[in-house]
Formats: C-alpha cells, sequence, structure tokens
C-alpha cells in the first residue's frame, strides 16, 4: 500500500485570516471599551492590556501546537476528559472560586482570573474525536458509542449548569454534534438527541428564571426594555444607527456607557455602529472563511482522528459566533458568550488560539 503524500508546509490562508482576526479584534477592542475601560479600570487601555496578555500567552501556544504532531494527543484523550472535569469542578472549590456577574465560572489563581470551561472546548474535542475514531463502526450502536457518550455529556452539562454557564455549553453541544454527524450518525438519532435537549433546555428555563427572561426578550424585546431586555434594545439601537457604512471608527454612542459589556458579549453591536453593515458583513465572512478553511483541512486529514479534531475546531468558531452575533441582533436569546478573537477575555483567547495551534498542525500533515 502507498502511503499518502504529507506536506510539511500550513494553509496559509488559514494563518492569514487568523491574524487578521486578531489585528481587526485588537482595534475593534480598544475602540469599544476605551470608555468603560477608563471608568472601571483607570484606563482606557484596561481591556486592551487584558487581551494583550492572553495574546502574549496564546500566540505561543498557538505556535508550539502547531509544530506539535496532533497524533500525539490521542493516547491522551481519556486524560484529557479526566482534565475536563476536573476544569468544572475547580470552580466550586472555596478559595479558588470567583464570581462574575451571576455566574460562578471563574477561578483566582495567584491574583490572575482564569476561566477553565475555556479550555473544557478543546480538552473534549480531543477526547471525542479520539472516542469517534475507535468506534468509528460502532458509531451508531446505543450500547457501545451514543449512551456512554450521552453519559459523559450529561456529567459535564451538570457541572456547567450548576456555575451556571450556558453558553459555553451550547459551544461545546453544538461542536460536538457536528463533529458526530459528520461521523455518520443516523437521523432517527439525531431527532433523540434534540429531543433530549429541548427537555433538557425546558427544564432550565423552567428553573432559572433568568433564562426565562432572555427567552421573553427574544420574543419581545419592548416588553421590558428598561429592565431585562435593556441589553438588547441598546443593542439593537447601536446595530440600526451604524447603517451601512458605520459612523466611524471610534464614533460609537453606545459605548459611553448605555450598551453593557462593550468589551464582551456586547461587540458586536459597536463594531456595526461604527463600521457599519458592510465591514460587519465582512467579519462574519472571515469566520465562514475559517471555517471553509478548517472543512478542506478536514477533508484532507490523514486519519479520521485528525478529520474529526478539525471539524470540531471549525464548528466551535462558527457556533460561538452564531450564538454571539445572534444574540446581539436578536437572531436568538441572548447568551453572554464572546466573539471569537474579538471580545475581551484572556482565558477564551488563549484556548481558541491554542486550538487555532492544533488545526495547523493538521493542515501541514494534510494528504495532497
Amino acid at each position: 500500500m502507498v502511503r499518502p503524500k504529507i506536506k510539511a508546509v500550513a494553509d496559509k490562508k488559514l494563518i492569514v485570516t487568523i491574524i487578521g482576526l486578531l489585528i481587526f479584534g485588537l482595534i475593534m477592542l480598544f475602540s469599544a471599551s476605551s470608555v468603560v475601560g477608563y471608568v472601571k479600570g483607570g484606563s482606557s487601555l484596561y481591556f486592551l492590556k487584558h487581551q494583550l496578555f492572553g495574546l502574549a500567552v496564546g500566540l505561543p501556544l498557538l505556535i508550539i501546537l502547531a509544530r506539535i504532531d496532533y497524533h500525539r494527543f490521542k493516547p491522551l484523550a481519556l486524560y484529557a476528559l479526566v482534565a475536563c472535569f476536573f476544569l468544572l469542578i475547580l470552580v466550586f472549590i472555596p478559595g479558588l472560586s470567583a464570581n462574575y456577574g451571576k455566574a460562578s465560572n471563574w477561578i483566582n489563581v495567584f491574583g490572575f482570573s482564569f476561566q477553565p470551561s475555556e479550555f473544557v472546548k478543546i480538552l473534549f474535542l480531543i477526547y471525542l474525536a479520539a472516542w469517534l475514531e475507535v468506534k468509528a463502526d460502532k458509531v451508531n450502536s446505543l450500547r457501545e458509542s451514543i449512551g456512554p457518550l450521552l453519559i459523559i455529556v450529561a456529567i459535564i452539562s451538570f457541572l456547567m449548569l450548576k456555575q451556571p454557564d450556558l453558553g459555553t455549553l451550547s459551544i461545546i453541544l453544538g461542536s460536538s454534534f457536528i463533529v458526530y454527524f459528520v461521523a455518520g450518525i443516523k437521523w432517527r438519532y439525531i431527532m433523540v438527541v434534540f429531543a433530549i435537549v429541548a427537555v433538557g433546555l425546558l427544564a432550565l428555563v423552567s428553573i432559572k428564571s433568568n433564562k426565562m427572561e432572555r427567552i421573553e426578550c427574544f420574543k419581545n424585546p419592548e416588553a421590558n426594555a428598561s429592565g431585562e431586555c435593556y441589553q438588547l434594545n441598546q443593542s439593537l439601537i447601536a446595530i440600526g444607527s451604524g447603517g451601512f457604512w458605520g459612523r466611524g471608527l471610534g464614533e460609537s454612542r453606545q459605548k459611553f456607557m448605555y450598551l453593557p459589556e462593550v468589551w464582551s458579549d456586547s461587540i458586536f453591536a459597536i463594531i456595526a455602529e461604527e463600521v457599519g453593515f458592510i465591514f460587519s458583513l465582512a467579519l462574519i465572512a472571515a469566520y465562514l472563511f475559517l471555517a471553509y478553511r478548517g472543512i478542506i483541512i478536514a477533508s484532507r486529514a490523514p486519519d479520521l482522528f485528525g478529520r474529526y479534531l478539525a471539524v470540531g475546531i471549525s464548528a466551535w468558531v462558527v457556533v460561538q459566533a452564531i450564538l454571539n452575533i445572534g444574540g446581539a441582533i436578536n437572531f436568538i436569546p441572548m447568551t453572554g458568550v464572546p466573539l471569537p478573537f474579538v471580545s475581551s477575555g484572556g482565558s477564551a483567547l488563549m484556548a481558541l488560539l491554542a486550538a487555532m495551534g492544533i488545526l495547523i498542525n493538521i493542515s501541514r500533515q494534510t494528504t495532497k
């Protein structure tokens, strides 16, 4: 049997897209957060400095992981799953756990804030890719594949909902489902999974009143425009006032303490306000192009592990972007997830750049 020819050159289009998103993200983060950064941290560079710290750690991670053969992670898949449980349990340990708003999904280590669930995204994808490769001929077996995996997902979901962190959980579930779909799950099992998720969400919104309020805001944003729906209404005002070409870079009005979370889950609204519909559309196109390169890499990967891992990482970026942008424009209920490569968040950026390093490494080993 003739072995496929392996190339050592990384996907240049993918790398250029990542660099472009990072540069654009830094520019827009500074513009969006300069006012609130001065108010909250005493400097207009407050949030930008945090992002540069995440970039300073994330870029070396990307470079290192782009050079480490991704096959080395396959024997460590079980340890990756154990690490998922360990990281999610850390936030419940007194003295380590830290609150951010209504969520307790952060820990403080030596004065630095860290969000463990961000790294669960890539660790679980490594485990899932390895699992599906081993179970390739049994992917539709309830007893040997679907059932055990649902139990694992249920445990992870329970730990994340206790924090609660529905946004990150949605990203993990969404990207994992896409990987499983690519692996060849049958439609009848897809419907079963959807039913289970729907029941779980209904149970969640009946228990968590703030989740129900977000759904009510999604259905009728004007119902409580000065209360629970305030952020959504201000977001829509910002996006609408931007028009086709925007007010101009740095000219946002909503960032002057009108729109909450402009450095995080509301940053797309500021982007739309300042640079308009056309550049916002270009940003969405960049995410889709990154996913397209990921699909190309997956289709040329030398093994199933690389294929599923590439699909999972690409799906992660797209699902997260959809959740953020969809919430800002009221296409879906707000989930509070950051915009990939753009929103402030050291942990999120580190984890994302680490995943990009793995994707670049897979691209270096694709068959011609």
